[in-house]
């Protein structure tokens, strides 16, 4: 058997190789060119602590998706009934219902039938299945959008970026067929072709269709669509504030009142002499 010496000494050679290899990989790690841009953080109208949706916005946004983003990408969490008095009356979101066909059934004989949409029907989906929608993509399945914002690091401000930061490819990238350079995807190769440009569409309120507009207007649109009760929530934060501010006051006030004996009192003992 090993003596104690040669135990010690075999111990500490395997923890300093271990550190050693451990300390390689991160050195190795670090010098590695970074080629994901950070996104730079935006000063978003709906970020402040009591600030609300540009709601304006959310109906060019939802225009934007209609006409441009709802080709690949599904909603598939959004009812028509939360489009109500958010940026569109009932009649208005009744009638965009309507333009889509649901397959719904059976009826009385059994059989299937295709229906006009109504507000409690989802968004419809682009494709049948996800296999359907891998093969029109190239092999990528595009994302749903309803969490988008909260599913993606850096949230707006990524999903802003990524959507105008396409560019050429730096020297010695090289990207596969149908794979486009954009330094704010992880891994700078993505499969999805530019989707906004200037002009691509026509805004019904007259707004000039820049494309950074198109991309702040559909961003804010999937904002509210992963956080639809934003509006309601700080509104009722604010609520209470307003009780637990005047609370909190009278709360310390009798905390005040109940001690102020008990610390500012002073007790002496004097012992019975016999």
């Amino acid at each position: 058997g090993w003596t104690v010496g040669k135990k010690v000494l075999a111990t500490a050679l395997g923890m300093g190789a271990t550190g050693g290899a451990g300390l390689y990989v991160a050195l190795d790690e670090s010098v590695k060119a970074d080629l994901t841009l950070h996104p730079p953080k935006l000063p978003w109208s709906h970020k402040g602590p009591i600030d609300s949706f540009d709601h304006a916005s959310i109906r060019r946004g939802y225009q934007v998706y209609k006409q441009v983003c709802a080709a690949c990408h599904s909603l598939k969490y959004i009812p028509y009934r939360h489009f109500v008095d958010v940026f569109m009356t009932e009649d208005e979101a009744k009638e965009e219902a309507a333009e889509i066909m649901v397959r719904d059934g059976p009826n009385d004989i059994g059989e299937m039938f295709d229906r006009p949409g109504k507000l409690t029907d989802y968004l419809p989906m682009p494709f049948p299945n996800s296999a359907a929608a891998a093969y029109a993509n190239n092999g990528a399945v595009p994302p749903d959008l309803s969490l988008m914002v909260l599913a993606r690091h850096g949230g707006e401000d990524y999903l802003y970026h990524l959507l105008n930061g396409y560019c050429d490819p730096p020297e010695g990238v090289e990207l596969g067929e149908g794979q486009h350079f954009n330094p704010y995807f992880p891994g700078g190769a993505i499969g999805m072709a530019p989707p906004l440009y200037t002009d691509i569409i026509e805004y019904e309120d007259g707004t000039p269709a820049t494309q950074s507009q198109l991309a702040k207007d559909v961003i804010t649109f999937l904002s509210w669509t992963a956080m639809p009760e934003h509006d309601e929530r700080k509104k009722f934060g604010m609520k209470a504030m307003l009780v637990l501010i005047p609370f909190t006051a009278l709360c310390y006030y009798k905390k005040r009142q109940y001690w102020s004996l008990l610390k500012s009192g002073k007790y002496v003992y004097n012992p019975k002499k016999y």
